[in-house]
């Protein structure tokens, strides 16, 4: 029975010579009984002891041997079969997939519903940049975000009042004719979604490429940081010809 929970032939063999005497044995009456090798034994003895179902004492300079007590064996065999179900059922939970694949969204309507469930599962923190029209739809849920603990940010083109924390605003120049809708957004620096007008159709990515998901994080702040620049240095910037012709080029 023994085999089944992992032991040898010989180990089986030692403990069932053990268990079924009334008295502790040497090495010699368990080579005896058991069919045990001699040159096996002490290797089997030791490896018995070591798990726990052979005990060994010293008696009138002879070493004893004798097996754990049934009951205590059959409580401590079942015990750590249960410990190593328990650490089995750990081991085999399925460990989280990273999708690094880059999704292509087409259908306005579908870029903004994934978008708004992209706001809903945020834990710690949404980073979303969007036209101030299309903002709005959005205020609610990142109202509500905020409320709950999660750390939201905005950056909005074109002003706009909201009671939200942080919110940036970057107010276009009247000569900025090039500058062409856009919608970003990311959560908890895990996913993102960059949608703009291609053939006035909007289309989008959606990933979870940790490339891509920092390069937006960095396009996120770049923005901001333009905003606030424009914001404090508005008319030396656009009295400056060679910076305003660069801003002018700006797409996004």
């Amino acid at each position: 029975m023994l085999q089944k929970f992992g032991f040898s032939q010989y180990e089986s063999n030692v403990f069932e010579t053990l268990a079924s005497s009334d008295e502790p044995m040497d090495a010699t009456q368990i080579v005896k009984y058991s069919g045990v090798p001699k040159a096996k034994v002490y290797e089997v003895l030791t490896r018995m002891i070591d798990k726990g179902m052979v005990m060994d004492s010293i008696s009138e300079k002879k070493k004893l041997y004798t097996a754990l007590p049934l009951p205590l064996a059959i409580e401590k065999l079942t015990a750590e079969f249960q410990e190593n179900i328990k650490q089995l059922k750990t081991s085999s939970k399925k460990k989280p997939f990273l999708d690094d694949r880059i999704w292509s969204l087409k259908v306005n309507t579908s870029i903004r519903a994934q978008m708004k469930q992209l706001i809903q599962e945020a834990k710690e923190t949404i980073r979303v940049s969007l036209w101030k029209d299309d903002l709005v739809e959005y205020l609610p849920l990142l109202k509500e975000k905020e409320k709950n603990g999660v750390e939201v940010e905005v950056l909005v083109v074109g002003n706009m009042n909201t009671n939200l924390t942080h919110v940036h605003t970057l107010i276009p120049a009247k000569e900025h004719d090039v500058l062409e809708r856009f919608r970003l957004i990311i959560v908890d620096d895990r996913e993102t979604i960059f949608a703009g007008v291609e053939n006035d159709s909007w289309q989008a990515m959606k990933t979870m490429s940790k490339p891509f998901v920092k390069l937006f994080i960095e396009f996120f702040y770049h923005d901001v940081a333009l905003a606030k620049i424009n914001e404090k240095h508005s008319e030396l910037l656009m009295n400056d010809q060679d910076i305003k012709h660069i801003l002018m080029k700006l797409r996004y």
